[in-house]
């Protein structure tokens, strides 16, 4: 893959690829978070998937090793990786490349196709999880605030979802400094969701559909 689509770009955004290699290695550094299933990532400039993508198959292996010999295990767990990953992306053809491979990970591990709720409650979960947008104004490509889905597996087929602002999120760890005006509060004060939702099934995830595919739609 070549690590530039244009000099233009290169010029107008300072847009250049990781190269695989170097992807690894650095990986090989947090190895332990970027095998477990349900430990989150964030790329603020996730380009089309070069770190998304590689994080991804390394929890689907985790998922092989634990719920290989049960289906429904398997897709659920599989679904959380995904669900565990996070991106944002200023250019648009580059968020919907990131998409479309991440799903096409996903597909390809569990042997689905377009049809298939695990792949419908994937795309819709992408779609809420890689934003088009720009992580230094914490703005999405429309001018909103960018906020984040935490999801969580529950278990017996059930997910919890709720919604961050980002810049919140980012502004916990100055609010938190020892000497801060915010040190006094807790967690739990700091960490409040805009939206929680009821836990919802596979099925109802996928009900959702491909939707929403441009921006953050939450």
């Amino acid at each position: 893959m070549s690590l530039v689509k244009s000099k233009q770009r290169v010029a107008d955004h300072g847009e250049v690829f990781t190269p695989a290699w170097l992807v690894e290695a650095m990986l090989d550094l947090v190895k332990d978070e970027a095998d477990r299933i349900d430990s989150r990532f964030l790329e603020p400039a996730c380009g089309s998937g070069n770190f998304l993508v590689q994080i991804l198959r390394r929890k689907l292996a985790a998922v092989d090793l634990k719920f290989a010999t049960s289906k429904f295990e398997k897709q659920h767990y599989a679904l959380l990786a995904l669900m565990c990953l996070y991106g944002i992306e200023l250019l648009a053809d580059n968020i919907a490349e990131c998409r479309s491979n991440m799903l096409e990970i996903l597909a390809d591990y569990l042997a689905i196709d377009e049809s298939a709720d695990v792949y419908r409650a994937a795309s819709y979960v992408l779609s809420q999880n890689l934003v088009h947008g720009d992580a230094l104004t914490m703005r999405t490509h429309d001018g909103q605030p960018i906020s984040f889905a935490e999801w969580g597996y529950l278990g017996k087929g059930k997910f919890q979802r709720r919604d961050f602002r980002f810049d919140v999120l980012t502004g916990s760890a100055a609010f938190s400094a020892e000497g801060s005006l915010f040190a006094h509060l807790g967690k739990h004060e700091l960490f409040t969701p805009v939206k929680t939702y009821p836990p919802m099934t596979m099925a109802e995830l996928s009900a959702k559909g491909p939707e929403a595919v441009e921006g953050n739609a939450v």
